[in-house]
């Protein structure tokens, strides 16, 4: 299973950030939504382990009850 803690991006992230945040720009929130439902989806593809994807849900479910 992958590290999900480790950062493979470094400064890279900061970049891939903006990038997203404009992706999203202008769009409506189910607009917004469905654009995240398939990058997550095209990702999940290209990581195709599903034990990592699993691991990966897991985390980020965990990740939005500590905010």
């Amino acid at each position: 299973m992958a590290d999900l803690g480790k950062d493979r991006l470094g400064s890279a992230g900061d970049d891939f950030y903006e990038a997203l945040l404009a992706a999203h720009k202008g769009l409506s929130f189910q607009e917004s939504a469905a654009l995240n439902a398939r990058l997550v989806l095209i990702l999940a593809n290209l990581v195709g382990d599903p034990d990592t994807l699993k691991a990966a849900l897991d985390a980020a479910r965990e990740t939005g009850r500590r905010d």
